[in-house]
């Protein structure tokens, strides 16, 4: 984990936050990544992208939902993908996925409109599988490391 980039998360006003855990909202954001996935389909490639972007960032948030950790710095909720137990190719997945997400949403470059939908729907599916396997003592060995 980089520790850095988590400790400079914490300090920020919008970074990471312990909060109570919400089953609820997780499930919500879960439901919208795999609404998400549906639309990848339907939409341009530069639509894509961004699509595909959120589809993994609200599956990933699901599971900081269900821990009870609330952050609003897209980079910070990356930081905490090892923390999650994601690999490094995951994790490099998201990196590289956002950048995409920026570099035609903000600065509207065509180039490298190319996204692996099988990786974003395996993304999606990881994300699940985590999301299955917290329990209570995952959950409280998590939230302890962030306190």
């Amino acid at each position: 984990m980089s520790c850095d980039k988590i400790e400079w998360c914490l300090q920020r006003n919008k970074g990471i936050k312990l909060i109570e855990p919400n089953g609820n909202l997780s499930k919500s954001y879960i439901n919208e990544a795999l609404s998400d996935l549906e639309t990848i389909e339907k939409v341009n490639e530069k639509w894509k992208i961004i699509t595909s972007y959120y589809s993994c960032y609200n599956a990933l948030y699901s599971i900081l939902m269900k821990i009870g950790i609330k952050c609003e710095i897209h980079d910070c909720t990356i930081a905490l993908m090892e923390l999650l137990g994601f690999d490094p190719l995951e994790i490099n997945f998201m990196h590289s996925l956002k950048e995409k997400r920026i570099n035609v949403q903000y600065y509207l470059k065509s180039s490298d409109l190319f996204v692996d939908k099988k990786k974003v729907f395996d993304f999606v599916i990881t994300c699940k599988k985590i999301l299955n396997l917290l329990n209570d003592k995952k959950i409280n060995r998590i939230r302890s490391k962030l306190k």
